[in-house]
């Protein structure tokens, strides 16, 4: 598995999984989880992750539909 992008906002995520998902690429959120030890305020970022084999067409993807790679945002 490889990072793809790391966000702060749960839209965005989605957004991006609906994406990949569309585009049949394998994706797993991790650190969602985080905002029992945060106490659900957002601060702690989550990482989309995808199979290194995926990467290049993943990240192909998440340019085309405006959505940075290595941004927190």
């Amino acid at each position: 598995m490889k990072e793809l992008f790391r966000s702060t906002d749960p839209t965005v995520m989605a957004f991006a999984s609906a994406l990949l998902q569309g585009e049949d690429i394998d994706c797993f959120q991790m650190d969602v989880n985080m905002s029992i030890l945060e106490g659900g305020i957002g601060i702690f970022p989550r990482r989309m992750m995808v199979r290194t084999q995926d990467y290049d067409r993943a990240a192909r993807v998440m340019r085309d539909n405006g959505i940075a790679l290595g941004a927190y945002s």
